[in-house]
Order: structure tokens, then C-alpha cells, then sequence
């Protein structure tokens, strides 16, 4: 009896709790929900216009088993739409616009946003669906050159003038820069709040009626400029004029010139006159594949004089320039106050016949939801689109159906993110080693050894596997020279024989000796000469 009950309680319990959520979402608050389970063919109008060729598909968001409204091509414009049940009023009590969407392969160009369409009454029909066609709300993501930003534009029919009017939100929050499923609500309050949230969490709170969130405030200004009316032909706006008693002082020299030879100078102790300050590259040799018919005559790249970095200077000397105390400019009259100023001019105010005064945005009902782009990426994914007088709904639904995601892609995003940050380091860990070890290839008492050297670095930027094994190489035969010179370089002295046998002796081993030391340097300057060139190439590189 107690293994029944044990099965049993959390069995009711969960039913309970589904029941409850299923009736959470199939409560009168939600207006409108869509979640995209089921392809949106038969549902959603595709436009009909022939400026819409982008192609709507149904398809799931990438790692994930849940479907949305997919951006299927680059560089289209897109139009869909949906119309609702019945229309949902934006007056009576709280409305909460929201909806999911995720930029797949990121955005540089395009909108990702929502309209919330007036009645049909207004010019437009499901099939022509368009720019033009008549919203009450445009809501989300837009992201194009300075522009990145979250849109919140509604449309308002001023009473007095009869004209709709678009009022942005001003400083609107930006749009996440990342590939994530992101969730973008729009809360509008009975007291003429609006609240703006970004993944569950506040961006931007405004008030429909102050002049200071929207652009073009709501209510219009009481007093507007007179169009009618014209500056005088005689009114000065100068506050300063030029003083027209002034006189050019008679010692006021204009021709003088802002810098003049310094004669104090002295030529610094040191300086190579004959030197010049670039000299042709010494190790350059032509590259085997040049062709002197086709490349012209080779010329060694040139480099810095290495007996100007120690000197003072090189070249001729030339006494350096200095500021002209003489100098003065052009003279110009001194400005005193205008005696004529009149002030910068404006038109007088006249009464606004546009001005209105209202307690609260007198919001048109919306009638359908659509989606209409132009956007330069792919991979646009839409879903869970909602529209509720409950935030608790709101709240649920992103809970429910934006967080998990959200999580899983926020998990994945920062193991990809750490395993880049890892190669990155060591990418650029190696790179420092590659060029101290070039350095320590250009060593004077390495040269015998330049080549292997090389040989050895190219190598290991070829495997970077390889580095370790490869800085082990170079340390060996470094150490191996310098035990050679400290221990292997002496020679024993010399003892000069009587016998002429013995001189002989010594005469010819000093000739064989002799004869070592040529091959030794004749091989040295070989290497050495080929050493620069497969430098070279790797610089081009």
C-alpha cells in the first residue's frame, strides 16, 4: 500500500502541474501566441509583391529540436503576416509584446523585427503586404552601419491635424552581438509606462508622455516658429565686428616667416659627413628564379647604415630650423563690440494648430502580426511570438521555452570561446619564440650554423607540433658552438727547433693548417651568403 501511494502522489502531482500549466497558457490573457510546432504554411500570408523574394522556411533552431520562421537567403527582402482572431486593443489595462529570435550567422545589415498591423480599413490587405502598410507598433532588433538598436516606433493619429505621426523611442537599448536565441518584450502600462526588456531584464523604462522618451514628442509643442515670417533685410547678427579705427602697427612685418636657419648650431662631435644613412642590404643575393630580361637588374633592398645608429648622425649637415621671434602673421583689425547687434534672429511663435493635449496615447487596435525586412545575412530565426495582457505569462513563457535554450547555446558558446582563447595563446606564444629564434640565427658566432638553424625554425612553423623538439635542436648546437670556443679554439704554442728537419715539419703542418682554415672560411661565407635569402622568403611570407 505505501509502494502504491509512493507511485501515485508524484504521478497526480505532476499531472496537477501540467494541467495547470496547460491552462497557464490557454488563459483569456494571452491574445495571441504562436510557437511555430507546426509549419506556418496556411497560417502566415506570404506577400504576394514582387519586391519580397526572400523564401520563409519552417525549421528548427541549430542544436536544438524547436522549430521557428526561419530567413532562408542572404540580401532579400522578406514579408509575412499573420491576422489575428480579433482585434487586440493597446488601451484597456497592460499589453505585452514579445517574441524570440535568434541571428544564426550574426547580423551586419538588416532588421529583425516585428509590426503590429492597424485594420485593414487603414490600406492594407495580407497579400500586398509591404513597407507601406499601416502598423501601430514596430518592435525589435535593427542593425545596420551606426545603426544598432532596439526599435520601439509606434504610429499615432493626431486628432487635430489628422496625420499619423511615428514617435521613436529615444537612446533604445542595443542589440545583443552574439548568435544566441535572444527574447525581446515590450511592456505598456495603463499609466503610460513602457518597459523595455532584453532576456527577462530591464533596458529602457519610458513614459508615452514625456518629451524627453519619444521623437517627436506625442503631444506636439503649444507654439510652432510663423512660417510666414522673414528676417529683416537690416538685421545684424554680429555680436563682434572688426575695429574700423584700428591701424597696422608700422613695425608689423607679414612677409616674415614662421621659421628661420638656426646660426647658433653647431655640427655634433662624431657626425659622419661621408656616410650615407641607407646602405644596400650586404647579405642580399639575387633570388635563383630571377630573370634580369623580365625583373630588370637586381638590386639589394636597402637597409639602415649600421655605423649611423651609434653616430650622431650621417650625410650632410644642415644647421636644423627655429621658431622666428620675429614672426607676427597676418595682422588683422582687433574686434570690439557691434554697436548695431541685434541678437540672432528667430521667427515669432504663433499658435500650434497642431497641439492636443491627452491623458494617454490614443493606440489603434492591432489586427494582425507581420514581419516585414530587408536584411543582408541568412539564418534569422523567429518564434514563440506572443502577444498577453498578463507579464506573468510573459514571464512563463520565457522561463519555459527561451531560458533552456538560451542556457545550452550560452554553454556551448563559452566552450568554443575557451578552446579559441587557449590556440590564440599559444598561436601567438609561438610566434614571439619563432622571432627571438630568428634573432639568435643572425648571432655572428652562429653563422657557420645559420642555415641548419633556419632550417630548423621553418620547420617548426610549418608543424608547430614540432616547437619544443625543435627549440631542443637549436639550444643543443648553440651550447655545442660555444663549448667549441671556450675549449676546442686553442692551439699549442709554438717552440721553435734547431734542426731543420723539425722546421720543415713544422713549416708543412702550418701550410696543411693554413689550408683547413681557407676551406673552414670558404664554407662559412657559402652558408652564410645562402643564409639571408631563405630568410627572406620567410619575411615575405
Amino acid at each position: 500500500m505505501v509502494r502504491v501511494r509512493a507511485v501515485v502522489v508524484p504521478v497526480l502531482f505532476l499531472l496537477v502541474a501540467c494541467f495547470s500549466f496547460q491552462q497557464l497558457f490557454a488563459s483569456d490573457d494571452t491574445v495571441f501566441y504562436d510557437s511555430f510546432d507546426e509549419t506556418f504554411e496556411g497560417r502566415w500570408t506570404v506577400s504576394s509583391k514582387d519586391d519580397y523574394q526572400g523564401v520563409w522556411t519552417h525549421s528548427k533552431s541549430e542544436g536544438h529540436e524547436d522549430y521557428g520562421l526561419l530567413v532562408s537567403e542572404k540580401a532579400k527582402k522578406y514579408a509575412i503576416v499573420k491576422e489575428l482572431e480579433k482585434p487586440a486593443s493597446l488601451k484597456d489595462g497592460t499589453v505585452v509584446l514579445q517574441f524570440e529570435t535568434r541571428l544564426q550567422n550574426g547580423l551586419e545589415c538588416g532588421g529583425a523585427y516585428l509590426k503590429y498591423l492597424r485594420p485593414q480599413e487603414a490600406g492594407w490587405e495580407p497579400k500586398i503586404f509591404d513597407n507601406e502598410s499601416p502598423y501601430s507598433i514596430m518592435f525589435g532588433p535593427d542593425k545596420c552601419g551606426l545603426t544598432n538598436k532596439v526599435h520601439f516606433i509606434f504610429k499615432h493619429k493626431n486628432p487635430k491635424s489628422g496625420e499619423y505621426v511615428e514617435h521613436h523611442l529615444t537612446t533604445p537599448p542595443s542589440v545583443p552581438s552574439d548568435k544566441l536565441s535572444h527574447v525581446y518584450t515590450a511592456i505598456l502600462k495603463p499609466d503610460n509606462e513602457l518597459r523595455i526588456l532584453v532576456d527577462g531584464e530591464e533596458k529602457r523604462k519610458a513614459n508615452f508622455l514625456s518629451a524627453d522618451d519619444f521623437m517627436p514628442p506625442l503631444i506636439p509643442t503649444k507654439t510652432i516658429p510663423d512660417p510666414e515670417d522673414k528676417k529683416p533685410e537690416d538685421w545684424d547678427e554680429r555680436a563682434k565686428i572688426p575695429d574700423p579705427n584700428a591701424v597696422k602697427p608700422e613695425d608689423w612685418d607679414e612677409d616674415a616667416p614662421l621659421e628661420i636657419v638656426d646660426e647658433e648650431a653647431e655640427k655634433p662631435e662624431g657626425w659622419l659627413d661621408d656616410e650615407p644613412e641607407e646602405i644596400d642590404d650586404p647579405d642580399a643575393t639575387k633570388p635563383e628564379d630571377w630573370d634580369d630580361e623580365e625583373d630588370g637588374e637586381f638590386e639589394a633592398p636597402r637597409i639602415e647604415n649600421p655605423k649611423c645608429v651609434t653616430a650622431p648622425g650621417c650625410g650632410e649637415w644642415k644647421r636644423p630650423m627655429k621658431r622666428n621671434p620675429a614672426y607676427k602673421g597676418k595682422w588683422h583689425a582687433p574686434l570690439i563690440d557691434n554697436p548695431n547687434y541685434k541678437g540672432i534672429w528667430k521667427p515669432q511663435e504663433i499658435p500650434n494648430p497642431s497641439y492636443f493635449e491627452a491623458d494617454q496615447p490614443d493606440f489603434e487596435p492591432v489586427v494582425a502580426v507581420g514581419i516585414e525586412i530587408w536584411t543582408m545575412q541568412d539564418g534569422i530565426l523567429f518564434d514563440n511570438i506572443l502577444i498577453t495582457k498578463d507579464e506573468k505569462v510573459a514571464e512563463t513563457y520565457r522561463e519555459t521555452t527561451w531560458k533552456p535554450k538560451f542556457e545550452v547555446e550560452k554553454e556551448k558558446q563559452k566552450d568554443e570561446e575557451d578552446v579559441q582563447g587557449s590556440e590564440g595563446f599559444l598561436s601567438s606564444f609561438q610566434k614571439k619564440v619563432f622571432d627571438l629564434l630568428y634573432t639568435v640565427a643572425d648571432i655572428p658566432f652562429l653563422s657557420a650554423h645559420k642555415s641548419k638553424i633556419i632550417d630548423l625554425i621553418e620547420k617548426a612553423e610549418q608543424q608547430p607540433n614540432l616547437t619544443v623538439g625543435i627549440i631542443v635542436s637549436i639550444v643543443v648546437i648553440i651550447f655545442t658552438v660555444f663549448i667549441k670556443l671556450l675549449f676546442g679554439g686553442k692551439k699549442p704554442a709554438r717552440v721553435e727547433k734547431k734542426t731543420t728537419g723539425t722546421a720543415d715539419a713544422s713549416s708543412s703542418e702550418e701550410k696543411e693548417e693554413e689550408k683547413e682554415k681557407e676551406g673552414t672560411s670558404a664554407e662559412n661565407e657559402n652558408e652564410t651568403a645562402a643564409a639571408p635569402r631563405r630568410r627572406t622568403v620567410r619575411r615575405e611570407n
